[in-house]
């Protein structure tokens, strides 16, 4: 079998394994932010961030970050960050590679990384957050158009 025979009976992606890289959670205000909380929802921000590394061949690491933050006027309520990553093994033509790490395999992740959102802050104290559904392609696309065409001087 020659080798692009080979490749080809290969899947497209493969998920090796996923875990919590690096997770932190702190509540500065508590007890004290409970009382207030009573009385007032808080202000939420989150971000996002994907990064993609490659580890051999064609084995990637590709690592969610989502860092969250919730106020109540200036007193923080919480802040979360979290780092889920994932190896991946990708099969693919080169011009699919980055679309693969940037879009499917966070797609692939997300869905972990949110249960562990939502669990921590339930057992912070809070109520559980439970994140949308992150638009992939969308971010994807800003990445890009922020790095502009490649090629240029």
């Amino acid at each position: 079998m020659s080798e692009q025979e080979s490749q080809q009976a290969l899947p497209p992606l493969l998920v090796n394994m996923q875990y919590v890289k690096d997770q932190s959670f702190e509540a500065p205000n508590a007890p004290a932010i409970f009382t207030d909380m009573q009385t007032t929802a808080p202000e939420i921000g989150i971000k996002v961030n994907v990064q993609a590394n490659p580890v051999q061949d064609s084995l990637f690491e590709v690592s969610l970050l989502l860092n969250v933050e919730a106020k109540l006027g200036d007193k923080t309520a919480f802040i979360l960050e979290l780092v889920y990553g994932g190896l991946f093994t990708l099969n693919v033509p080169e011009e699919h590679v980055q679309p693969m790490l940037l879009i499917e395999c966070p797609r692939i992740l997300f869905p972990f990384a949110r249960a562990i959102v939502a669990e921590t802050t339930q057992n912070g104290g809070f109520p559980p957050l439970m994140l949308q559904p992150l638009d992939f392609v969308s971010l994807y696309r800003q990445r890009m158009e922020q790095q502009g065409p490649v090629g240029t001087a």
